[in-house]
């Protein structure tokens, strides 16, 4: 899930503008109409049951509490017999594929029984990183620790298998919401975990709300209630960006599918730019020298679509980012194209690695609608609001998402009604941050692909790497 870049966070002689970041991105929501019909609180101005949640009067700090789980006890007994599993992996690993239905609902636990997940991709860094005193961001109880590494395997391996099941039968013909329901409904399949109990979705589940872009269309977009039908076409070309998160770890991995060939060298370039990323990265490497092997890499790509030559540009205001817990983006971005930046990556960091490239203007704008919602971390209390409905659905949220992102749908899920009036009193009380989907001109094409690495102290490990990508 690509970070937006506000105009004032990285201008110097190289930089092109970045777009200002909108507090309420995208305006009120689709179906915003129906909430000034339909909840009462939003006319009488909160004059529904007015007593406060408890809930909503806690510290944020206690959002995103540690759960214990099934995987977590897994995980922990894991760590007293490392070495017979290793010798197992591969078998087991092999077993897998061979085991699973499709669509897959199957819980990885069930394939899995002894939490012994696949390691991922291995790369040495290009350059040996000075002597490292500590592990800077999660510390080495967490970046060096086997549960930290079960739970992003674990992620990791649901997300490589939810994305075989869409190589395998996602079609033209098949309409977006279909195919997002498909790979929401595998994920949690996937995990055991339907999401539907109290605090179940801060086990595990979604890291975000299914993209699924079309085109121009770049990023944050995902089907959601009242919008009329999408069906993908033969000529379509989507980027599919979706997360999978336990106890808090965020796995962000993206693709793009395109069906005719044409498209193959705007494909070809983005997922070569990715991967230059990828290699780039290491303890104490600049952004800048990371934004420079990804910009040299696409500009050399150019895609002939029906008779007309395009170059692949790096889309300038979308930005890769490092991830914490509970939290996709970190606060450190990773631009696409040539800057200043001197910030350094650390040990123990973990990153989403993406790229974007676009045969249009490569700068992107909101478009209509809403993509999802996040609770902000540093939301002031939700005692004061005007709307009661306005409380009960902050309850809601921190109850079932904390910090995770989530979309309209999510909420229908859990049997929320009426809550248009209440969720446009959360963004304009500035507890919920919305964001629109982003496009590009009209007629132009876009592709990304996205990988999830932690920074370890001797390699980094592409987490989400796969056969696929």
């Amino acid at each position: 899930m690509g970070s937006k870049t506000s105009e004032d966070d990285r201008r110097d002689h190289n930089d092109a503008p970045y777009s200002k970041k909108i507090p309420q991105a995208g305006g009120l929501p689709r179906g915003a109409h129906i909430a000034r019909n339909g909840d009462s609180a939003f006319a009488s101005g909160g004059g529904d049951d007015d007593s406060d949640d408890d809930a909503a009067l806690r510290p944020l700090a206690q959002l995103n509490p540690d759960v214990p789980s099934n995987e977590t006890e897994l995980c922990k007994k894991r760590r007293k017999q490392t070495k017979k599993k290793k010798k197992k992996k591969k078998k087991r690993s092999a077993a897998v594929h061979g085991q699973q239905t499709s669509p897959p609902r199957i819980p990885l636990s069930d394939l899995f029984p002894t939490a012994d997940y696949p390691e991922g991709e291995i790369q040495s860094y290009t350059r040996a990183p000075a002597a490292v005193a500590e592990m800077h961001y999660n510390g080495v109880q967490e970046a060096q620790d086997s549960e930290f590494f079960c739970n992003y395997r674990k992620a990791a391996e649901v997300h490589r298998q939810a994305r075989k099941w869409v190589h395998d039968t996602v079609r033209p013909g098949q309409d977006l919401l279909s195919i997002a329901e498909g790979i929401e409904d595998s994920i949690r399949s996937l995990l055991g975990n339907s999401g539907l109990g109290l605090g179940d979705g801060l086990r595990s589940g979604m890291g975000f709300p299914t993209g699924l872009c079309l085109n121009h269309q770049t990023a944050h977009y995902t089907p959601n209630p009242g919008q009329k039908a999408v069906v993908l076409q033969e000529q379509d070309v989507m980027k599919v960006d979706f997360g999978v998160h336990i106890n808090g770890w965020i796995v962000d991995s993206a693709f793009t599918m395109a069906f005719d060939p044409t498209y193959d060298n705007l494909l070809a370039a983005v997922k070569e730019a990715t991967n230059e990323g990828v290699k780039a990265t290491g303890i104490d490497v600049r952004i800048c020298d990371v934004s420079a092997a990804i910009h040299e890499t696409m500009e050399s790509y150019e895609v002939e679509i029906r008779g007309k030559t395009f170059p692949v540009k790096p889309v300038k205001n979308i930005c890769a980012h490092n991830i914490k817990h509970y939290q996709i983006h970190g606060g450190k971005s990773i631009p696409f194209i040539r800057n200043s930046d001197q910030t350094k990556m650390e040990a123990g960091e973990v990153f989403a690695i993406e790229t974007f490239g676009s045969t249009g203007r490569a700068y992107l704008r909101d478009d209509i609608g809403v993509y999802g919602y996040g609770l902000q971390s540093n939301a002031p209390l939700a005692g004061q609001l005007p709307l009661a409905s306005a409380k009960r659905l902050h309850k809601t949220i921190r109850e079932n998402f904390g910090t995770i992102v989530f979309c309209r749908r999510y909420l229908d899920r859990l049997g929320q009604e009426k809550y248009l009036a209440g969720m446009n009193c959360l963004v304009s009380n500035g507890i919920v941050e919305s964001y629109a989907p982003l496009r590009d001109i009209e007629g132009s094409y876009s592709a990304q692909f996205e990988h999830t690495i932690v920074l370890r102290e001797t390699h980094k490990e592409v987490l989400s790497r796969g056969d696929d990508y």
